[in-house]
């Protein structure tokens, strides 16, 4: 009973969402059916709370539940709060918009509760068994978040191009999971690690290449990126938002812990996987985006890109590449957040705009807006002394640690292309003949998390070694 109750006591994060998801539907079935926007601030506190939660686990902490299926240290503490961050922005978005549309409905805030619940159990996954569950938990809620617009017809196919990409995904990833168990002997991490640390074994090497061709659909990598655009394009812009933040950060942190506890040993084999969808992932993020005109395919281009300089730091298959993702991903979440609520705040009184023609003359007609955007662009391109400059300059610094400066090289030229269409938006909105101008009602919350993404991104500027530390700290754990 003694062993049990500390196994709870570990997962109390999750055991709150997952009661907690329970408690906020049946009070949107009973008590709140037309007051959506109350149910989502529940969610909102639920996600605080949690978050309080793996805040309050002890720095250090080393510890596992459930026969090792559940795994607890700085790693997970430090991509949880990421992952916890992003959904509660991806909710702050969303009720003014989904009011707006006429779609909101409370069954949106349950949803959100149990993907991020499948994160958080991805994150602390043990072994192959836990990992499938967390992440099928994930999938199954965000197949149904990206058509949720159930009269939209582009956001039901974006649902039903996602639900069958993500299930061949899914047996993927089975089928790898299986091939590793039946050489290896065990589904957890820690046997796994032990069983081929004798040397390389063909039929493991052969599980990992399928392995991560399932994890790579869900990090949206070439070449299991071509949901992507779809998917962005035709989701509630919400939703788009979230897809593009907390399950990114989830699913990359999930690779870290497949990569580095199961196979640390065979970092000569998957580093050449990794490398290669990381090459692919730049090249395609930085040549698809240009000849976008819808402003969300073109932020789905540019995530692709986004992980393949992720994978960078990965590639280098080091304490100091773990530490330089997790920076990179940190400043990715919270930026993105600040893209889409510039986006969202693209309205006007005939609904909301998407076009990248429609940002022309911004700088004369909402300079604000303008300069939030232009702040936001240049730190993706990665300009100093922006965040986005630092995130690319640490894990292009891992790889040229490790003599992959090949592999940094193609990231700088890259970045350098994609310069082109960041920098074409900033020239459109400074000096293109301004239209019809946007709404300039924006909303409490979306200022809220637009003026915490700028004051992110100034932080970043004066004092980035506190988010460095942390990350450091988290990838020392995972490296033990």
């Amino acid at each position: 009973m003694d062993t049990l109750h500390a196994d709870l006591m570990l997962m109390l994060p999750e055991l709150l969402l997952a009661v907690g998801s329970m408690v906020v539907l049946l009070f949107g079935v009973f008590a709140a059916q037309n007051r959506p926007g109350l149910v989502n601030m529940l969610a909102v506190v639920l996600f605080a709370a949690s978050a309080f939660l793996v805040w309050r686990q002890p720095m250090g902490l080393d510890a596992s539940a459930f026969s090792d299926a559940f795994v607890v240290n700085d790693f997970t503490r430090f991509a949880k709060l990421l992952v916890l961050l992003g959904a509660a922005l991806s909710i702050l978005l969303s009720t003014r918009f989904f009011d707006r549309e006429k779609i909101a409905r409370f069954e949106f805030a349950p949803l959100m509760i149990l993907a991020t619940l499948g994160m958080l159990m991805m994150i602390s996954a043990g072994g192959l068994m836990s990992l499938y569950v967390g992440l099928e938990l994930q999938s199954l809620a965000l197949y149904v978040l990206a058509a949720f617009n159930r009269d939209s017809v582009k956001a039901t196919e974006a649902g039903l191009k996602y639900f069958v990409l993500g299930a061949l995904s899914s047996c993927l990833l089975l089928y790898g999971s299986s091939l590793i168990y039946g050489f290896s002997g065990t589904v957890a991490f820690d046997g796994i690690r032990t069983a081929i640390d004798g040397g390389r074994n063909l039929g493991v090497v052969i599980g990992i290449v399928f392995v991560m061709a399932g994890l790579a659909f869900k990090i949206s990598a070439v070449p299991f990126h071509m949901w992507t655009p779809d998917v962005y394009e035709g989701a509630p812009t919400p939703v788009t938002a979230f897809f593009a933040g907390a399950p990114k950060a989830a699913a990359v942190a999930l690779l870290l812990r497949v990569l580095f506890d199961a196979f640390p040993n065979a970092v000569a084999d998957w580093r050449q996987i990794v490398t290669f969808i990381s090459i692919a992932s730049m090249a395609l993020g930085a040549f698809a985006a240009i000849g976008q005109t819808n402003i969300k395919r073109l932020m789905a281009y540019s995530s692709i890109g986004n992980i393949g300089y992720a994978l960078v730091g990965i590639a280098a298959g080091t304490e100091q590449g773990i530490a330089a993702v997790l920076v990179f991903m940190a400043i990715y979440v919270v930026m993105t957040a600040g893209v889409f609520v510039c986006i969202l705040a693209m309205r006007r009184a005939d609904g909301q705009a998407e076009n990248i023609q429609d940002l022309s003359g911004l700088m004369a007609t909402r300079p604000l807006l303008a300069l939030c955007w232009i702040v936001l662009l240049f730190s993706y391109v990665g300009l100093p002394p922006l965040p986005g400059f630092f995130g690319k300059f640490y894990v292009f610094g891992a790889a040229v640690e490790q003599g992959l400066w090949p592999l940094a090289v193609i990231g700088i030229l890259t970045s350098v292309v994609a310069a082109f269409y960041y920098v074409r938006l900033v020239m459109l909105m400074i000096n293109g003949e301004p239209g019809k101008p946007f709404e300039a009602a924006m909303g409490a919350q979306l200022r809220a998390v637009l003026g915490g993404s700028m004051a992110f991104t100034l932080a970043m500027v004066v004092v980035p070694g506190i988010l460095v530390g942390w990350a450091a700290t988290a990838a020392a754990a995972l490296v033990k």
